[in-house]
């Protein structure tokens, strides 16, 4: 008699969040995305992003994001790409709403002294 086979199923991997906000104001033409993918009830792929190709002209207008795509996790900013020590989805979260309201505060003061 031939020996039973165990199979376990991984929970499936399910594309949770894909948000793309269109920002108006002083702001028009610029984006705000964020795609999570959720496997067993954490968040196992991520995108965020800030794009406004009036601010940057290269990496198709991502001025901000931060991703885990290419097997390791890591920042975008105006071009450059640095890996990132990373403390969970909802921390990096808050840091990246963080430092988007510090790049609006930034480009507001610019504005104001032309």
């Amino acid at each position: 008699m031939a020996a039973a086979r165990r199979t376990t199923t991984r929970p499936k991997r399910e594309k949770i969040v894909d948000q793309t906000l269109h920002l108006s104001g002083r702001r028009r033409g610029a984006l705000l995305k964020e795609e999570v993918w959720y496997q067993g009830g954490r968040a196992v792929k991520y995108s965020l992003a800030y794009i406004n190709p009036h601010v940057c002209g290269v990496d198709n207008g991502r001025v901000l994001g931060y991703d885990n795509t290419h097997e390791y996790r890591h920042r975008h900013f105006r071009g450059e790409v640095e890996e990132i020590e990373f403390r969970g989805y909802q921390a990096l979260v808050a840091r990246f709403e963080h430092e988007v309201h510090a790049l609006w505060k930034a480009e507001e003061e610019d504005e104001e002294k032309r």
